[in-house]
């Protein structure tokens, strides 16, 4: 079913909306959350918690990309309870992937005077604009989809080493192209 009619179901308050959104994209964000929470069995809870979360905000919002949309509330509603299970003990796979990005930004005080948001996002996604698609498939993986080094790697028929050194290499990058428009570290 296209994105569109789904979203009328919603706006229709038709309970079909959510079955329908399900089918269409509910493997790609039951992924997301596993990746985050790395429990399947909080993954399918917190999926639920998120479409009730599309359905309490579909209406009154309209979103043009039905995916990136559901996709941003399943990983909010994931990384929440990401940081409320790990408030006592780290989860090292999901705090990896976040302490590998830690050094190419500012903490939030530097960036909250030196930059809007808006703008620091636009900054990155000029960034990756710019990088091959091999590279961009990996960056987005690793960093927006929380998937694995050796997951990226089996996907992309390369070796977890490769994949590594590729993602460290990007990193450096981003270091470097955020200092260069004046986002300081």
């Amino acid at each position: 079913m296209d994105d569109s009619k789904i979203t009328e179901l919603f706006f229709n308050r038709d309970e079909d909306a959510v079955k329908k959104l399900d089918e269409k994209y509910g493997a790609l964000f039951k992924k997301v959350a596993s990746n985050i929470l790395r429990d399947s069995r909080d993954a399918e809870e917190y999926l639920s918690d998120a479409y009730l979360g599309v359905w309490c905000t579909i209406p009154p919002k309209r979103p043009e990309n039905l995916a990136a949309y559901v996709l941003k509330i399943v990983r909010n509603t994931a990384t929440k309870r990401y940081h409320a299970n790990s408030a006592k003990k780290r989860n090292s796979f999901y705090d990896t992937a976040l302490d590998e990005l830690e050094g190419c930004f500012a903490s939030t005080d530097d960036v909250s005077h030196s930059l809007e948001l808006k703008e620091c996002v636009e900054s990155i996604n000029t960034f990756l604009s710019f990088l091959d698609k091999d590279s961009r498939i990996m960056f987005v993986k690793r960093y927006y989809y929380a998937e694995s080094v050796a997951e990226i790697a089996g996907e992309m028929q390369k070796s977890a080493h490769y994949v590594s050194v590729k993602l460290h290499r990007i990193r450096e990058k981003l270091r470097k192209y955020l200092i260069e428009r004046g986002i300081y570290l």
